[in-house]
């Protein structure tokens, strides 16, 4: 049973890359040895102002994680679980304990060795706020020490999913940190960046708004194997890695022609037939499984605690609309009607009848009936997220247009990420309705998507509630039942147009472009730089 249930999770992410619309552009290809040395100046898609990937589902921070600590266990190419920091493990025949043992070497930046506690903190923390992670722990008894470099795992009763969600490939990533560290609460963010990875984080360089710096690990010992998408051995080639924030695309775009960064890891679609016409620049698709665009309501605030208010979300969109001022280029976008990613062995149209055709008048009548007084819905506004602030400009049109007066609010994409943890009423610095994305692995099914995550204030921002969304999740990551897995995603997203959690507005694919003397990219939902490195003639 259990490896059926792996079976079905793997299956569902492979058949997302398969039939997921791509684009496939091919990079160079590394023909040369490896060089040591060098910095790599990289543009990355946001501002780093949160540096705890437990506290934030913020992709910014996941990535800074990727660059300072390890994993567990890790997805290959193939989509098959790995060890990363575990050596060898064993699982009793009844499913119900697993056993790890560390692998030799492993040794956090401060000098101290990783160690079984390390390892029980941190997973402990990342199990009250991850999505998938909480379901683990509800299936856990217990999380004890064997020794310095053995723990186990014992579960109440089997859960066919432990590798895969210590494998878990995006936000929030079990990243293993000092206990000391994990020990801080879930709900408050640590105040020490230390992880055992391949980069350190040089926190004295970071300036917020400008630039993050990181240098090579020199003790980090990389796995022999070679590396396979999150897996395999972290080589570290480059000496200095400098994220440059610039959060202006023309001016980024001008910054990458001319070689002054080398990097660029989210490529706005406007600007890829003028920098495919540079001979020394690269485009690519690093993370094939794409991204979902959506709008999160705020659930505990008027307008949007009503749920006739959060239907006529539904009933004022055009994802074309949407979708056509965010990407623009047709080639890189589609609309989608599934909550679980078009291209999914879970899409279906059940219910979604509201976002097939736009209706406005439709729209504004809900909002009558749904009490609306009149008073300014606060929208955030990421302008230096050119998407996303796209998809706010086309919401706040549509808003007017059925009668909903708009306080459209510009911010950074980290302020953004700060302010969202706010329950205070908009007008007290509170908000009402935020554009986001998520990417494919993190949507495609009803144990990683915590945008339908109904648990209420243990909800993710927008604090969503819904006892029997949550009973139908539960059901769905028990049962070992493909057939009624396939009814109950049903019923899910049956629910989900009903209650309207958020509001799909399309599917896109992520972009990034490099000069041509960076090599060795590898294809990862992250913008990682182990066994990257630089040809400069």
């Amino acid at each position: 049973m259990r490896n059926s249930s792996k079976f079905l999770y793997r299956r569902a992410v492979l058949t997302i890359i398969i039939g997921l619309f791509l684009l496939t552009f091919t990079p160079r290809v590394m023909a040369q040895e490896p060089k040591m040395g060098g910095t790599l100046k990289l543009i990355p898609h946001a501002d780093l102002k949160i540096l705890d990937p437990i506290w934030t589902t913020a992709y910014i921070t996941r990535n800074h994680g990727y660059m300072i600590y390890d994993t567990l266990f890790a997805l290959d190419e193939n989509l098959k679980v790995q060890p990363q920091m575990v050596d060898t493990w064993q699982v009793s025949p009844d499913g119900l304990q697993y056993t790890f043992t560390l692998r030799e070497g492993l040794k956090f930046h401060d000098g101290n060795p990783v160690t079984s506690e390390d390892v029980i903190a941190s997973l402990k923390r990342w199990g009250q706020r991850d999505i998938l992670g909480k379901q683990l722990m509800d299936y856990t008894s217990r999380l004890e020490k064997v020794d310095d470099k053995t723990f186990r795992l014992e579960l109440k009763e089997p859960f066919g999913l432990v590798l895969d969600a210590l494998a878990k490939p995006s936000s929030n990533v079990p990243f293993i940190m000092p206990a000391r560290i994990a020990a801080t609460p879930a709900d408050r963010q640590i105040t020490e960046t230390i992880g055992s990875g391949p980069f350190k984080f040089v926190k004295e360089e970071w300036e917020p708004g400008y630039r993050v710096v990181y240098v090579r690990n020199p003790d980090y010992v990389p796995r022999p194997e070679p590396a396979s998408y999150g897996a395999g051995g972290k080589r570290v080639y480059i000496d200095r890695v400098e994220w440059l924030y610039i959060p202006d695309p023309a001016t980024a775009s001008a910054a990458l022609e001319r070689g002054e960064v080398d990097y660029w890891e989210r490529l706005p679609a406007s600007l890829i037939t003028q920098l495919e016409k540079n001979s020394h620049i690269t485009i690519s698709v690093t993370d094939p499984l794409g991204s979902q665009y959506l709008l999160r309501p705020n659930h505990l605030h008027p307008p949007f605690n009503n749920v006739k208010a959060r239907q006529a979300l539904l009933w004022m969109t055009n994802q074309e609309a949407y979708m056509q001022a965010a990407v623009g280029d047709k080639r890189f976008w589609r609309t989608c009607l599934a909550f679980f990613m078009c291209g999914s062995p879970w899409e279906t149209e059940v219910g979604s009848e509201p976002l097939k055709r736009q209706d406005l008048e439709k729209a504004s009548k809900l909002m009558q009936e749904a009490g609306y007084d009149g008073r300014p819905v606060v929208l955030m506004d990421p302008t230096d997220r050119l998407q996303l602030h796209a998809i706010m400009l086309v919401a706040q049109y549509l808003l007017t247009q059925i009668g909903v007066k708009v306080d459209l609010q510009a911010m950074d994409w980290s302020t953004l990420v700060a302010r969202r943890v706010e329950k205070k009423r908009p007008e007290e610095g509170g908000w009402n309705l935020l554009p986001t994305e998520f990417i494919g692995a993190d949507t495609f099914n009803p144990a990683v998507n915590l945008t339908i995550d109904g648990s209420c204030d243990k909800a993710w921002f927008g604090w969503y509630c819904s006892e029997k969304m949550e009973k139908l999740r539960a059901e769905w990551a028990h049962t070992q039942d493909e057939a009624r897995r396939k009814q109950l995603v049903e019923e899910i997203q049956k629910l989900a147009y009903e209650e309207v959690p958020y509001i799909p507005v399309g599917q896109s694919a992520y972009l990034i472009a490099y000069r041509d003397y960076v090599k060795g990219i590898p294809k990862f939902t992250a913008p990682v730089l182990w066994n990257v490195w630089l040809d400069k003639k």
